[in-house]
């Protein structure tokens, strides 16, 4: 994990493997900052979403019983809404480097659309 400090916030980079851990363990909740329709196609099980074009800082969980993770398709978005979220006044905040390009590199597991029925299904372990 790469750790930045920006004012008096923390910025993390985490990597696939790590947010795989925090979802196996329960620890993190991810959200996804890509389009309704790149969601709809496929996105990590159990992400939630909240569109960049959409991003209330305000309408964030808090961190107490688990982190927020964002990610995206590459990492561009999720980086630029953890900075928002920090300027909005968010004192921790991660993002997931590489995006979700990165994650179905790692071949972690996913939710995904069957092509032949359209229905959705998942992808890997």
């Amino acid at each position: 994990m790469k750790t930045e400090t920006v004012g008096d916030a923390t910025f993390e980079t985490w990597t696939v493997d790590e947010v795989a851990k925090g979802i196996a363990d329960t620890s993190i909740v991810v959200i996804d900052v890509r389009t309704p329709q790149e969601y709809m196609f496929e996105h990590i099980e159990g992400a939630f979403l909240m569109p960049l074009a959409f991003f209330k800082a305000d309408a964030l969980p808090g961190q107490t019983d688990k982190r927020i993770v964002f990610h995206c398709g590459s990492g561009m978005r999720s980086e630029k809404v953890s900075r928002m979220a920090i300027d909005a006044g968010v004192k921790q905040i991660a993002h997931m480097e590489g995006g979700f390009g990165a994650w179905k590199a790692a071949q972690k597991p996913y939710v995904g659309t069957n092509m032949a029925t359209g229905a959705p299904q998942r992808v890997g372990r």
